[in-house]
C-alpha cells in the first residue's frame, strides 16, 4: 500500500481540518494550505477532511446531487506529480441555472472550465470499473460549465489540500441540449470559450484522460476506495477540457460546445 493511501491525522484533526475548510468556504476567504500545518498529509487524509465536510453539509440540509473529477488532463497530474485524478462532492446548492447571474461576492479565486457533465441511470460501483460500464450506466450527457474556487492563498495548494477543499468545487452550471453517449464521439467534441464575446480557450473533449468516460470510470473506482457506489440519478462532471479561465464582476462566458449546444452566464 502506497503512504498516500495510509491515514495520518487523528479523528480530532480531521473535524478541525474540516471546520476550517468549511469557514472558508462560508465566508469567501483564503487558507493557508492544510499541508503547511501537516506537512505528512496524505490524500487518504484528504479524503477524510472531505468526507467530514461533506457530512457536515448533509446534516445542515445540502443534498448531495453528484460528483466531480479533477486534475483529468495528463498535464494538470504531472504538474501535480499524481497518477490519478481526485474527486469531490457535488450539493444541490451549488447548481445554478443556465443563463443566469452568479454572485463573486461568496467566491474566493473564482474561475471557470468547459466539462462533459453525465446523468446517469443505473447506480455504478468499483474497484474495477471501465469506460464501457460508464457509457452503459450513462442516461445522457449534457454540456456544463464549473466554477471553481481553491480557498487557499494565491491559488496555490498541493493534492491532498485541494481534495480536503472538496476538488476546488463552488458552482456547476448545465445547459445545451442533452444526448444519449451512443449519438455522439465523446473524444472528439471541439470547445470554444467565450468572455465578454472573445474567444479565451478552447479544447477537444480527448483532453479529459482521452476520454471522458475513462474520467468517470475514475471516479467510480476512487469512489470505492472510499466505499461507496455512485447511484441512479447521479450528476458528474467530468473534468476540464479547457484551462481554467479566472472571471470577475461584470464577465459574461458561453461555452459552445460542438453538438451539445452552449452553456451561459455572467458574473456579478
Amino acid at each position: 500500500m502506497s503512504r498516500n493511501n495510509e491515514l495520518t491525522l487523528s479523528r480530532e484533526d480531521v473535524v478541525r481540518l474540516a471546520e476550517r475548510v468549511e469557514g472558508a468556504q462560508r465566508g469567501a476567504y483564503a487558507i493557508t494550505k492544510l499541508t503547511d500545518e501537516y506537512p505528512s498529509m496524505t490524500i487518504a487524509d484528504g479524503y477524510a477532511v472531505q468526507s467530514e465536510l461533506r457530512r457536515r453539509y448533509i446534516a445542515q440540509g445540502h443534498r448531495l446531487v453528484g460528483w466531480k473529477a479533477g486534475l483529468t488532463s495528463k498535464a494538470k497530474m504531472q504538474q501535480m506529480g499524481v497518477d490519478v485524478p481526485s474527486i469531490g462532492f457535488l450539493t444541490d446548492r451549488m447548481a445554478r441555472p443556465e443563463n443566469s447571474a452568479i454572485s463573486t461576492a461568496d467566491l474566493v479565486h473564482p474561475r471557470v472550465e468547459c466539462e462533459v457533465a453525465f446523468v446517469m441511470k443505473k447506480d455504478l460501483r468499483g474497484p474495477a470499473c471501465t469506460r464501457q460500464d460508464v457509457l452503459d450506466a450513462t442516461d445522457y450527457v449534457l454540456p456544463a460549465v464549473e466554477i471553481i474556487d481553491s480557498r487557499f492563498s494565491g491559488f496555490k495548494f498541493d493534492l491532498a489540500s485541494v481534495i480536503a477543499d472538496n476538488g476546488s468545487s463552488a458552482r456547476f452550471v448545465g445547459g445545451g441540449r442533452a444526448r444519449y453517449v451512443e449519438d455522439l464521439d465523446l473524444r472528439t467534441l471541439g470547445v470554444v470559450m467565450e468572455k465578454n464575446g472573445e474567444i479565451v480557450t478552447m479544447g477537444a473533449s480527448a483532453a479529459v484522460l482521452g476520454h471522458p468516460a475513462d474520467a468517470v470510470a475514475m471516479l467510480v473506482n476512487i469512489l470505492a476506495d472510499l466505499d461507496e457506489g455512485l447511484p441512479a440519478g447521479s450528476f458528474v462532471m467530468s473534468g476540464g477540457i479547457t484551462e481554467a479561465i479566472a472571471v470577475k464582476p461584470g464577465d459574461s462566458i458561453v461555452a459552445r460546445f460542438q453538438e451539445l449546444g452552449s452553456v451561459s452566464m455572467r458574473f456579478v
